[in-house]
């Protein structure tokens, strides 16, 4: 291993460590403060009167456990970034112009894919955005993006959108995918023509167990497996290393012990 490979592995650890920590004191200092809050967190959680007849333990685990999965999937996304960025330049937006037959050509190959017209999904089904409209009737779009990276040895561009479980109905996973042509056109656009292009849809885990098929069909219907990066993949991509999610994994295990305190500490303080 080299010297270089070590000194990556080491921030990459720091990074999950740095992240982890600052997740459990936050999310236990902000629960805990909430306490007397009648509109905190928890509170307005509480008041699903179907589960409060189940008693108040089970009323406080089912607001907790909602309330941890949302908060944790917003640390791992930030989480990413930040590991990202020690291979990638990294944006959060695309804005540049746009055609109005791009968009309609985009409308039409979604309607195909809707239909089931072209099966299974390609990237070559979209290469006709890499042609730079002709008319000058361009509207200028912006676009948040979850991630927006750039190689920092490759000049590679990379448009991702990360659901963290991935679990997406059909109208979602349409729209998701018509938001990622869109930045695909815009940077067509802008860009040098040889400039390398690439969209994925990740997930942050696999929700049918790591290692095992990933069977979101909604999400196949308009994504092929070329531009999937579920679970380890993800974590492998935005690490650059084939061993990114083992060391992402390690390290946070190294620390979950921390969360587990913070749960232990807020049942405590809401529960007695």
């Amino acid at each position: 291993m080299t010297q270089n490979t070590l000194d990556k592995k080491e921030a990459i650890r720091s990074i999950v460590h740095a992240s982890v920590e600052s997740f459990a004191v936050g999310f236990q200092g902000r629960h805990e403060g909430e306490l007397e809050d009648p509109e905190g967190t928890l509170n307005m959680k509480i008041h699903n009167v179907f589960i409060a007849v189940l008693g108040p333990e089970i009323q406080y685990y089912t607001a907790l456990v909602r309330s941890l999965d949302s908060s944790l999937g917003n640390m791992l996304e930030k989480m990413a970034i930040n590991i990202a960025k020690l291979s990638y330049e990294v944006r959060q937006n695309v804005e540049g112009p746009l055609s109005l037959k791009q968009t309609q050509d985009m409308a039409e190959l979604l309607e195909k894919y809707k239909r089931r017209e072209i099966t299974p999904p390609s990237a070559e089904d979209y290469q006709f955005l890499r042609v730079k409209p002709a008319e000058q009737s361009l509207v200028t779009k912006r676009h948040d993006s979850d991630y927006y990276l750039i190689d920092k040895d490759t000049s590679d561009n990379y448009l991702i959108e990360l659901k963290i479980g991935g679990d997406l109905d059909n109208k979602k996973a349409r729209s998701e995918k018509e938001a990622l042509l869109e930045q695909f056109a815009i940077l067509s656009n802008t860009l040098p023509k040889e400039t390398n292009i690439k969209v994925f849809f990740a997930t942050a885990y696999n929700r049918f167990g790591e290692g095992k098929p990933w069977k979101q069909e909604r999400v196949r219907q308009y994504f092929s497996d070329d531009e999937l990066l579920i679970g380890k993949d993800f974590w492998d991509f935005v690490c650059k290393s084939d061993d990114g999610y083992n060391i992402v994994l390690e390290a946070y295990k190294e620390k979950a012990g921390l969360i587990k305190s913070s749960l232990d500490s807020i049942k405590k303080t809401y529960l007695g």
